[in-house]
Formats: structure tokens, sequence, C-alpha cells
């Protein structure tokens, strides 16, 4: 394979939009910024991650008790309940707690920070 080393390149202009070298600013309203955007709650989403983390919690304490003895069951229920009960209890888990500290109004943690469905 050849090697390309005689190749001469032009730089290219910094913008399209100038003009006599000042870039003409556009207005873009998605970088605008609205406050109550961010004060608005998610409500479903809050009630879905408590839900999650709920059903997550149930599966996974069904999963302890099979494991230990304490509830009549195989071994193999044991390990899908466990694998649903943490597939279920993470991102309720995370949800729930990203919603507690927006609430509670920490640094860096908003109710935009959740997704609105």
């Amino acid at each position: 394979m050849a090697s390309r080393r005689n190749v001469h390149y032009s730089p290219l202009p910094a913008d399209e939009d100038d003009y006599d070298g000042i870039a003409r600013r556009q207005y873009d309203p998605r970088f605008d910024y609205t406050p109550k955007s961010f004060d608005k709650i998610p409500w479903k989403s809050i009630v879905l991650a408590l839900f999650l983390l709920s059903l997550g919690s149930l599966l996974l304490f069904l999963s302890y008790f099979i494991f230990t003895g304490h509830m009549g069951g195989e071994r193999s229920q044991a390990y899908g309940l466990l694998v649903l009960g943490a597939l279920s209890f993470l991102p309720g888990f995370y949800e729930t707690r990203v919603a507690y500290y927006a609430w509670r109004g920490v640094n860096g943690y908003r109710f935009a920070s959740i997704p609105d469905y």
C-alpha cells in the first residue's frame, strides 16, 4: 500500500458565517435558561421509580428467604428472583435518590435530571 506523503492540504475557513472576520451570532432558543423547566416535578417518573424500588426490594427479600431456607423453593428460582430483583432495584434506587436529593435542594441535583414520561 502506497503512502500519500505528498498531499498538500489547504486550511478551511474558520466559520461559514464570517462576514469581514466577525462572526454573526444567531438566536438559538435551545440555549435559553428557563427556570420553570427546572421546577417541574416529574411525578410519573417518581412513582415509577418508587414502584421499581419496592418491587426490587420485594424480589430480593424473596430470593434471600429461598436461599436461607425460610421459604420453600429451589435454588434456580432464587437465582431468577435475585437477577430480576437487582434489575428492578438498581434503577429504582438511582431515580429515587436523585428525586430525594433534588427535593432536599442538594447542589448538582435537579428534577430536570429525571426523564419525564
